[in-house]
């Protein structure tokens, strides 16, 4: 299979998880159709560009980095250029979006004596 590539833009085979996520850390944004890859760009504070209709996770829309643009290419392009532009939209990481869940449990589990 042939892919496209020119300077700004590379079009790769799949890759495993963690070179995966390395991608999305070091990219300028990221475009999608997964919903798997909305709670990770706003963790790790990138702006995503979600070609759905629906969102699988609401908070990354309305807190986090994700914007839904659907299969309006003319909005996909908008946003792609405000984020370039550095007028793109700033997401926060949702509350209790910080590695601690956990923790969190055990706390619950220590105090309940569940444990």
């Amino acid at each position: 299979m042939k892919f496209f590539e020119d300077k700004n833009i590379l079009c790769i085979k799949p890759l495993g998880y963690l070179d995966f996520l390395k991608l999305e850390m070091d990219a300028r944004f990221v475009v999608t159709d997964s919903g798997g890859i909305e709670p990770e760009t706003t963790v790790l504070g990138v702006p995503c560009l979600t070609l759905l209709d629906t969102m699988a996770w609401k908070e990354t829309v309305s807190q986090g980095t994700n914007t839904l643009v659907g299969s309006n290419s003319q909005k996909l392009v908008e946003e792609a250029y405000k984020i370039l532009d550095g007028k793109g939209k700033k997401g926060t990481c949702p509350e209790l979006w910080d590695g601690r869940t956990a923790e969190r449990i055990m706390e619950v589990l220590v105090k309940e004596q569940r444990i």
